[in-house]
C-alpha cells in the first residue's frame, strides 16, 4: 500500500515510493529506494523535502493516509476552490487562434535555439531578437491563451531545453496577463521566462543532455545554471531588472529550500514566485528520456499539494485560474462515456469548459464530433460532466487535431 508521511516520521527500513517533489529539487539518483540509514533520512530533509510516499509492501508501515485518500482530498479541495472561481475571458476561439499560435510558437523556438547556441559560443544575448517574439506571443495569448499554451505542451525530447524556455515565456505572459499586470511588466516577465535557462548553455553537454538521473556531483553542477543565467543577463544590453529577477529566482522556494540563495517567502519577488510555479508545471507535463510527463490536471494537483511548502498558495490558485483545471487540449472522459478534448475555457466557471466529443468508450467507436458546453444543461448544448482526464498515448490520439 502507498501512503504519504511527513519526513519526521521516516524510519530506517521504510521504502520510498516517491520523493514527492519535482526532479530538479533532489539529488538522488533514484526516486524509489530503501531507507538504509539515518544519513538517507538526513539527506531527504536537507533536500527541502517535507512529505514522501512510502510503499508498505516493500518496507516498514506507518499510520498515515493512503495515496488514494490524499488524491481524493486534494481533488475535492481543488474542485471546491474551482467551483467558486471564474475563468479567463477569451476574445477568439482556440480553434481560430491555433494556426497563428503555431507560427508564433515555431518562430519563438527558432529564435531561442539561435540565441542559446550563440551563448554557448561565447556571444552576448541579442535582446532585439527576443523582444518581437515576446510581443507576438503576448498578442496570441491576449486573443486566446489556451491555443498557444496547448502547443507548448508538445515537446521533442532532444529539443527540451529550447522548447521549455519558450513554454515558460508563454506561461509567464499568460500568468501576468491573468493577474492584470501592466503591459511593460508582462513584456519583461515574458523575456525573463524565455531566457530563464540561458545559463544551461554553460553546463557541460554530458550533464545537460544526460539520458538519465544526475549524480550528486552532476546535480550540483546543473544547479549552477541559475547563477550563470543571472550573470549572462546582467551583461546583456538593454535587459530589465524584472527579466533578470525572473531568471535568477525561478528555483527559489517559498519555504527557503530552493537555490541559489535559499530565499524565503516575500524575500522572493512576486514574479520569481510565479516563475517557480510555471517552471515546475512545464517540467512536470513534459516527456523526458527518463520520465513520462504528467497530464496537466495531475501536474496541477501536485503543485497544489506542494503549495503547502514550496509555492505561494495564493499564486498557485491564481495559476490554476489562468490555465483552467482542464486546460485547452486536455483529453477527458465524460460521464456519458464519451472521450472529448477541451476546446475552450468558460469565463464563468473553471470546472465546466467547452469540449468536443468524438469517441464513445461504450461502443468503442468514433462518433460525429459534437461540441458540448458543460456549463449548460441538457437541451441547451450541455448536460454532461467530466469524470477524469485520459492519456492521449493510451488512446493513440492527438488531441490538438480536434481544436
Amino acid at each position: 500500500m502507498i501512503k504519504r508521511i511527513h519526513v519526521s516520521d521516516l524510519r530506517v527500513g521504510m521504502f520510498i515510493h516517491d520523493l514527492n517533489c519535482d526532479w530538479m529539487s533532489h539529488p538522488f539518483l533514484r526516486n524509489r529506494f530503501h531507507v538504509e540509514n539515518d544519513a538517507d533520512i538526513a539527506k531527504i530533509i536537507d533536500a527541502g523535502i517535507h512529505e514522501v510516499y512510502i510503499d508498505t509492501s516493500r518496507g516498514m508501515d506507518a499510520d498515515a493516509p493512503t495515496a488514494q485518500e490524499v488524491k481524493q482530498q486534494l481533488e475535492s479541495e481543488i474542485i471546491e476552490f474551482a467551483s467558486r472561481e471564474k475563468g479567463i475571458q477569451r476574445y477568439v476561439d482556440a480553434g481560430e487562434e491555433i494556426g497563428k499560435a503555431q507560427l508564433v510558437h515555431e518562430q519563438a523556438h527558432q529564435i531561442i535555439r539561435s540565441i542559446m547556441q550563440d551563448v554557448r559560443l561565447g556571444r552576448q544575448v541579442e535582446l532585439e531578437l527576443v523582444e518581437p517574439s515576446v510581443e507576438r506571443m503576448t498578442g496570441s495569448i491576449l486573443r486566446n491563451g489556451g491555443a498557444l499554451l496547448s502547443l507548448c505542451r508538445i515537446k521533442d525530447k532532444d529539443d527540451y531545453t529550447f522548447q521549455h524556455s519558450v513554454s515558460v515565456g508563454a506561461l509567464m505572459v499568460s500568468f501576468c496577463n491573468a493577474l492584470e499586470m501592466g503591459k511593460d511588466v508582462i513584456h519583461h516577465a515574458g523575456i525573463g521566462g524565455m531566457l530563464h535557462d540561458i545559463g544551461k548553455m554553460k553546463v557541460p553537454d554530458e550533464i545537460l543532455n544526460k539520458p538519465g538521473r544526475l549524480t550528486e556531483n552532476e546535480f550540483a553542477v546543473m544547479k549552477c545554471h541559475v547563477v550563470e543565467s543571472r550573470r549572462i543577463l546582467v551583461a546583456t544590453n538593454g535587459i530589465s531588472s524584472t527579466s533578470i529577477e525572473v531568471a535568477a529566482q525561478h528555483h527559489e522556494r517559498h519555504d527557503g529550500s530552493g537555490y541559489p540563495e535559499g530565499l524565503k517567502g516575500d524575500e522572493i519577488s512576486q514574479l520569481g514566485q510565479m516563475a517557480a510555479i510555471v517552471d515546475v508545471y512545464d517540467a512536470l507535463t513534459s516527456d523526458r528520456c527518463y520520465h513520462e510527463g504528467m497530464p496537466p490536471t495531475d501536474a496541477l494537483r501536485k503543485i497544489y499539494e506542494w503549495s503547502k511548502f514550496h509555492f505561494n498558495p495564493t499564486l498557485v490558485q491564481a495559476f490554476m485560474r489562468t490555465i483552467g483545471i482542464y486546460p485547452v487540449g486536455a483529453l477527458v472522459r465524460l460521464e456519458s462515456g464519451k472521450l472529448a478534448v477541451v476546446i475552450e475555457q468558460n469565463a464563468d466557471t473553471l470546472i465546466q469548459p467547452k469540449v468536443k466529443a468524438f469517441f464513445s468508450t461504450r461502443s468503442n467507436t468514433y462518433i460525429p464530433p459534437e461540441i458540448i458546453d458543460l456549463s449548460r444543461s441538457m437541451g441547451m448544448g450541455g448536460g454532461d460532466r467530466i469524470l477524469k482526464h485520459e492519456s492521449p498515448e493510451k488512446w493513440k490520439i492527438d488531441p490538438l487535431r480536434f481544436l
